[in-house]
């Protein structure tokens, strides 16, 4: 335990030396989030980074996260305690396969989940997240949109929105995992329970959601919820903050398979390592982090509601 204290002092006071802010992703390790400024969704850390009047951003997430607090605040250092913390999915599309696909859609609107690189966002025309897919994709002038990189997103946006959807054949490997065999063996286990599920999760496994939404909507869920034990479809790490804010309610993780290896890559020692020696930075380039700007601007000027 004295070691844990003494690396949590430690990175605590090199965090105000160094004038930075400590962000963490809902799915990190539990001792990540339990230090960390700031936890939330990657967007909202984003946000809450160029918000902020640090110098530095420390993102404990995973390189497109970092990615994107490099693309709204340019001016402030953005350190990943980890640069081999990828994103399957979005590895799963390119900017060259994504030329390739405007190509063959010409004038067709690309709507790009803000779980893709800097190089996707800057050829896409809009982002959007998990919480707001069906707004954005309802917002965009035309009648036809080309959804990336997510397939299962894409089905769950495409049974609300009012536009004809195509999209990419790309898909979050956690989420994928989930099978709905291991969903309806935990409700009989747990029968007063109710089943919240991430809509990255498969059409299969969205059908027998009780309610369907993004990560700070599971929060929200939890705390508002009547029931009393929760049956929840997404990466264990949520498990850590949702236990902390309801302690009279019991979270259920319906496969063992709900876990993200690189969400679990960054140890303390790592974000000790790049706070002492100011290592790990992750910096967009302008000609990239200009039109990929436009297209986060775009989706946060959509109306809320």
């Amino acid at each position: 335990m004295s070691d844990y204290n003494d690396l949590h002092r430690e990175i605590r006071t090199l965090l105000k030396e160094k004038k930075a802010i400590m962000l963490a992703h809902n799915y990190q390790r539990d001792e990540i989030q339990e230090i960390a400024d700031i936890t939330g969704d990657s967007l909202g850390l984003s946000q809450a980074a160029a918000e902020s009047d640090a110098d530095v951003v420390l993102f404990c997430g995973v390189h497109f996260m970092a990615e994107s607090a490099s693309i709204l605040c340019p001016e402030k250092t953005v350190l990943l305690p980890r640069l081999d913390a990828g994103c399957p999915m979005a590895d799963m599309i390119s900017a060259e396969q994504l030329r390739l696909e405007k190509e063959k859609r010409p004038g067709v609107p690309v709507v790009a989940y803000v779980n893709t690189t800097a190089a996707v966002k800057a050829l896409s025309d809009i982002c959007f997240t998990s919480a707001n897919a069906v707004r954005v994709v309802d917002s965009v002038d035309a009648d036809e949109v080309y959804l990336i990189p997510d397939k299962n997103l894409s089905h769950y946006v495409a049974r609300s929105a009012k536009k004809k959807i195509e999209w990419w054949d790309g898909y979050c490997p956690t989420h994928e995992r989930l099978t709905p065999e291991e969903v309806v063996q935990a409700k009989e286990r747990y029968p007063n329970a109710l089943f919240v599920c991430h809509p990255e999760c498969r059409p299969d496994v969205v059908e027998l959601a009780d309610h369907i939404c993004s990560t700070s909507g599971m929060y929200r869920f939890a705390k508002e919820t009547e029931a009393r034990t929760i049956i929840v479809g997404t990466e264990m790490g949520i498990l850590y903050r949702m236990k902390k804010e309801n302690p009279g309610k019991r979270f259920i993780l319906p496969s063992r398979s709900l876990i993200c290896p690189n969400m679990k890559l960054i140890t303390l020692e790592d974000v000790l390592r790049v706070l002492r020696n100011m290592e790990g930075v992750v910096k967009v380039k302008e000609e990239i982090r200009l039109p990929a700007r436009r297209a986060l601007d775009r989706m946060l000027a959509v109306p809320r509601d």
